[in-house]
């Protein structure tokens, strides 16, 4: 029978295409082997999937995609968690039947070497189990961000107190000092439904045939160092580490409803001088209030730097940080300060809400990035050798600033005020300090000798290729 691996991304988009990506490693090893992706309904939108699937599907004919059917949470269940994330979390839960219908419909004609989940879907383990498949964890963000995952289960124990009372530095084996502010809010109350799920995650993966990581040694030695030397998980085996990244998409997925030919903004990038070019985006979820954008509107004109600048229309709740909603394209001049796009027209351009990162990232007149610090987006400047300003807003992304600002120095931190908003005034100073202080140009030098390291993991005899080889390879005795 044919040999097959089945994938279990959660439905953002993000999640999919970093799994789709293995897929296409995993094929690179083994040509042989036949990819499976089980698509999902979301809980929220994440970003649409629609063009990228089909384009996978056109390029890649051994990736076979499920869409399995529908599943809905209960009515009411939105008022048990205020985080999108339960949603995700529980929808998936929900999904189990359907997980179990697919792999034994898959199993009927193939060997199934092994079901890969992301933490989202750590559900599926037990399915996993009552089929007899190995189960593995690829996990999308960084490693340093695993090593506080594995040792949540330790935290949980060391601590009474919910981390939002808690106003302490809590250590983890292998990553810097980390604020208990700075954990992810779903988990920042042990009374949330969020804790709970999460806590069962973490608990279920020390129990995984092995974790998948989209990382590089050379990136986070000392969290990989602490992850294998079970430092995270004291009370228990550390189940197999494979480092196989970085992995970021080829390109061919667009954005929905996008033109499929060469965006705008590359052929404006074409025009401006070599690394003069401060590039702003903030992921497929972020969304800033309008008080916000026209701070950042100041600050990059203030700063007098060429720039980039995605916008994307800010929320209806005032507090609120993502878009769980589609939204329409936003109207520049109502939401950006008076005569910005004319002062500033002659050396910056504002793209409403979508740019092709990975290309932009990777062109040549791009000389710094404003990000978020979404891990795919960190390992997509990393690849191309640009410098990053990190200005975290949910999910890990404050983990990930840490680890950037202290621990590998690619990134300068943006600092916010009490209230949350980050001034014009920082802004400025930062985007400054990023293309023309010495500071700035040391962090440049960083990541430029990252990304040739990145470019030597993955290259056959690299510390990726070699262990994404010793995982195909465990498969060959089944």
């Amino acid at each position: 029978m044919e040999e097959a691996v089945v994938l279990y991304p959660s439905p953002a988009i993000g999640h999919l295409i970093s799994m789709v990506e293995l897929g296409k490693l995993l094929l690179s090893h083994r040509p042989s082997l036949s990819i499976h992706v089980l698509i999902t309904s979301q809980a929220y939108n994440a970003g649409s999937t629609t063009s990228y699937i089909a384009s996978v599907s056109t390029a890649c004919p051994s990736i076979a995609f499920h869409h399995l059917p529908p599943t809905s949470l209960p009515p009411d269940f939105s008022t048990t968690s205020p985080h999108h994330e339960t949603l995700a979390l529980e929808l998936l839960r929900l999904n189990n039947p359907n997980v179990h219908a697919a792999l034994t419909s898959i199993s009927k004609n193939h060997i199934v070497h092994g079901l890969i989940i992301d933490f989202f879907c750590a559900s599926a383990l037990s399915v996993a189990r009552e089929l007899s498949i190995p189960c593995y964890y690829f996990f999308t963000s960084g490693a340093s961000v695993l090593t506080a995952f594995l040792y949540f289960p330790t935290l949980h124990k060391l601590y009474t107190k919910s981390y939002k009372d808690l106003n302490a530095v809590l250590h983890v084996p292998g990553t810097p000092p980390l604020p208990s502010s700075d954990i992810a809010k779903p988990v920042q109350d042990r009374n949330d439904r969020a804790y709970e799920l999460f806590l069962e995650g973490s608990k279920n993966m020390a129990t995984s045939a092995g974790i998948i990581i989209n990382t590089f040694e050379k990136l986070e030695p000392r969290a990989v160092r602490a992850i294998r030397d079970g430092e995270c998980v004291p009370d228990g085996p550390t189940p197999p580490l494979y480092c196989i990244g970085p992995l970021i998409t080829s390109g061919e997925g667009k954005k929905e409803g996008r033109s499929t030919g060469r965006s705008d903004c590359l052929t404006w990038l074409d025009s401006q001088p070599k690394g003069s070019i401060v590039f702003l985006c903030f992921g497929s979820l972020v969304v800033f209030s309008v008080e916000q954008l026209k701070g950042i509107a100041t600050g990059l004109e203030r700063s007098g730097q060429r720039f980039l600048w995605v916008v994307r229309n800010p929320p209806r709740d005032a507090d609120q940080k993502t878009a769980t909603s589609a939204m329409p394209d936003p109207e520049l001049s109502s939401l950006l300060p008076e005569g910005f796009l004319e002062r500033t027209g002659e050396r910056g351009l504002v793209v409403k809400t979508w740019a092709p990162q990975v290309e932009v990232l990777s062109h040549s007149s791009v000389g710094g990035f404003v990000t978020h610090c979404g891990w795919n987006s960190v390992l997509e400047a990393v690849c191309a050798g640009v410098p990053m300003v990190a200005w975290p807003l949910y999910a890990e992304q404050r983990q990930n600033k840490g680890l950037m600002v202290e621990e590998i120095k690619i990134a300068l931190p943006v600092n916010e005020s009490e209230s949350g908003l980050v001034s014009s005034e920082e802004v400025e100073k930062r985007v400054r300090e990023l293309m023309e202080s010495e500071e700035g140009e040391i962090i440049r030098e960083r990541v430029k000798y990252l990304k040739e390291e990145a470019k030597a993991a993955l290259s056959p005899g690299g510390s990726s290729s070699v262990e994404l080889s010793n995982l195909v390879e465990s498969w060959k005795g089944e």
